[in-house]
């Protein structure tokens, strides 16, 4: 074991080390996949509404329609869109039942595969025990058919253990970091989608007022 590296402590212990390098790509990909779909939602969706309420509150729905059409690559652009074009000779109570079913339906797909960093946060860490574990195991057997003691036996092999364990730290902080990131942003962009819903319907209600249909 002298002169073994970190590489080759890596290489004898694949059958865990091999697992968590591939589980460490598939949580750097969905962080910046999701990094890059969740961008800017939080002002997107205060502006989109607000270049909607002007128009509504006037009673031009036609506008208003046009504008979220044109914004409907965005979730908030999606939701308004069919809300609008479903207002006439609806409810307000109605259509607060379409924006609140829109918005469930965004902020789920907008969750994507973040609760892979949730099972990956939580296993991790456990795999690379399950690592250490068999090979400290495996150290003391080897001791013993060699039939020597002393630490010196099996330093080389308990080393080789513990990096599996500090790869599942290292893979298992990083996912549960990025978990609860996530879910931070996505409250925050569903608390922007509330408001921003609470604002198109009143902008509805009053554009009805408007041309007395309120």
């Amino acid at each position: 074991m002298e002169g073994l590296s970190v590489l080759d402590m890596i290489q004898q212990g694949w059958y865990i080390t091999y697992p968590l390098i591939v589980m460490s790509m598939v949580v750097i990909t969905i962080i910046f996949e999701r990094i890059f779909a969740l961008r800017g939602l939080i002002a997107g969706t205060l502006q989109t509404a607000g270049g909607l309420v002007g128009q509504l509150q006037k009673g031009d729905f036609q506008a208003a329609l046009a504008s979220a059409e044109k914004n409907q690559k965005k979730p908030a652009g999606r939701i308004f869109r069919d809300v609008i074009s479903q207002q006439e000779g609806e409810s307000l109570e109605y259509l607060s039942e379409v924006i609140e079913d829109r918005r469930f339906e965004e902020i789920e797909a907008l969750k994507g595969s973040i609760w892979v960093l949730g099972t990956v946060g939580v296993s991790a860490p456990f795999i690379g025990l399950l690592g250490t574990v068999i090979g400290i195991i495996k150290s003391f057997t080897s001791m013993a058919v060699e039939g020597s003691g002393g630490f010196a036996v099996v330093a080389g092999g308990i080393s080789e253990a513990l990096i599996a364990t500090a790869l599942g730290l290292a893979v298992g902080i990083i996912a549960v970091i990025f978990y609860n990131y996530f879910h931070t942003k996505l409250e925050r962009i569903e608390a922007a989608m509330t408001i921003s819903s609470d604002r198109v319907l009143e902008a509805v209600r009053l554009g009805r007022k408007a041309h007395g249909n309120g």
